[in-house]
């Protein structure tokens, strides 16, 4: 991809902002803290400058909800970056891009084709526009315990039964580093007149670093919704919404402002364009350094025995077509431990805090802002971990992922009447809401799926191993609402 870096240089909500500062103009509009002065406890916890620019939309700052100048620029040099062929700057999480995406492209009645172990965020998608999920059920790897890529002739099955789908949903890479055959499917959905949308949340990076797996934008993809904050540096909740070349930009305008806030932070937009213009300037060798500390640290890793930290030498070719190698996911098995056993144990003794851990796995997530003595310090931490409290290897479940069957949409499902019942009793009832881990958030339960023993049993295991449940109204997941 050829940038002009010169243009690249340029920061314009940035560059805005410091102006703005600068002319010291009196606020007479929100936010009520008036550049703190109204909450001083407020600026001794965040400082003078960050309170400073927490401002409201106005002409010299544009506008989210339309923008017409230096946040139209900020968004052109956003696609420029990214190989787009226009960019939407998100300040409602990479939720907001994922559900614009699905929004963008079906609607009530109409088919969506999708793996089944996708982000909460494109279910509940279903949820709001009451379009119809055909699920691709993932290949598992039992060893390790995690879901795969979705295989190129599973998608092409689901393609020839559906063929008025609309739109195929792709995770590229998944929360392990695990990738598809991203062109296939985008070729694949293009041939048969459906749209490929790609939620590449966790794949920032996949635009800058060398030598990693093809990204959304150069696969020929319609759209992909990119969680700058993971690992392009940007503050949490910021997040960018990619389109390709014949996209429908003002419809899909119109869609991200359904959802998306109408007072957008100043201090998430700036985060942004800053984020991009390192990026762009800085970015490929930034991630060739990423890349090199991840290698370093599953080679640590795998000398202390016990552990696995897997890598490139997964791919297949098919379920596994590629690997993203900055990920750091170290399977526990083998010490008789579970991943969230793990990452509390490095939190609570260690205070290292990683980014998931799961029944089998534990993560960290690195990236541009990680440092090689931080990396050995984990290696010396799980060494020591292995040492006293490993266990003899357990029989866990076998992957993340419990195929489900599905009864009704989620939609349907989550509007419909229906009953609260103690969990035990909901063995053969089709549930209302959704339950899962989280992080990662993709649900093991969704509304519309028939609660079988394998999904309780899964259920209970992770709440007992100490993994963080959401989704139902009960607080304890004691209870689950489900269709009458």
């Amino acid at each position: 991809m050829s940038l002009n870096l010169e243009r690249q240089k340029r920061a314009p909500i940035y560059e805005a902002l410091e102006r703005f500062r600068k002319q010291r103009v009196v606020p007479f509009d929100v936010p009520g803290h008036k550049r703190g002065r109204g909450n001083a406890e407020l600026v001794s916890f965040l400082g003078d400058r960050c309170v400073g620019i927490d401002v409201n939309s106005m002409k010299p700052l544009d506008n989210l909800c339309h923008p017409v100048s230096v946040i139209k620029e900020a968004e052109e040099l956003m696609a420029d970056a990214f190989g787009a062929a226009h960019a939407f700057m998100m300040v409602n999480g990479t939720t907001s891009a994922v559900q614009a995406m699905v929004l963008s492209h079906v609607k009530m009645g109409e088919k969506i084709i999708m793996p089944r172990n996708v982000h909460k965020s494109a279910i509940n998608a279903l949820i709001l526009c009451g379009a119809v999920p055909v699920y691709i059920d993932p290949k598992v790897d039992t060893k390790l315990g995690i879901p795969l890529g979705m295989e190129i002739a599973d998608v092409r099955k689901a393609v020839k039964e559906n063929p008025d789908a609309k739109a195929i949903l792709i995770n590229n890479p998944s929360y392990y580093g695990i990738c598809s055959d991203l062109k296939a499917i985008v070729e694949l959905a293009h041939e048969n007149g459906m749209k490929a949308l790609v939620d590449e949340a966790h794949g920032t990076h996949l635009y800058f670093g060398p030598g990693l797996p093809l990204n959304a934008m150069a696969a020929g993809a319609d759209m992909a919704a990119i969680s700058m904050h993971k690992s392009g540096g940007s503050l949490t909740q910021s997040s960018i919404l990619l389109c390709g070349e014949d996209a429908n930009i003002g419809y899909i305008s119109r869609i991200v402002n359904l959802t998306q806030t109408t007072s957008a932070s100043y201090l998430l937009l700036g985060s942004l364009d800053i984020s991009r213009r390192n990026l762009a300037l800085n970015g490929y060798s930034s991630f060739e350094k990423v890349t090199k500390m991840a290698q370093y640290a599953r080679e640590e890793i795998n000398d202390i025995g016990g552990y696995y930290a897997y890598g490139n030498e997964l791919k297949n070719g098919g379920s596994i077509f590629d690997f993203d190698e900055t990920k750091l996911v170290v399977n526990t098995r083998s010490i008789g431990l579970t991943g969230i056993e793990v990452y509390d144990l490095l939190r609570d003794e260690y205070d290292i805090q990683m980014e998931f851990g799961d029944l089998s796995n534990v993560m960290a997530y690195i990236s541009i802002g990680d440092r090689l003595q931080d990396i050995e310090r984990l290696a010396g931490a799980l060494a020591d971990i292995r040492r006293l409290y490993a266990k003899p290897e357990q029989s866990f479940f076998s992957a993340e992922y419990v195929t489900p069957i599905v009864k009704a949409t989620p939609q349907e499902a989550f509007y419909a009447e229906k009953e609260q019942l103690p969990i035990d009793a909901c063995v053969g009832r089709i549930s209302a809401e959704s339950v899962m881990c989280y992080p990662p958030g993709i649900p093991i339960l969704s509304p519309g799926e028939v609660i079988t023993e394998d999904i309780l049993d899964y259920i209970k295991t992770a709440m007992a191993k100490g993994c963080s449940m959401q989704g139902p109204e009960s607080e304890d997941i004691s209870e689950l609402f489900v269709l009458k």
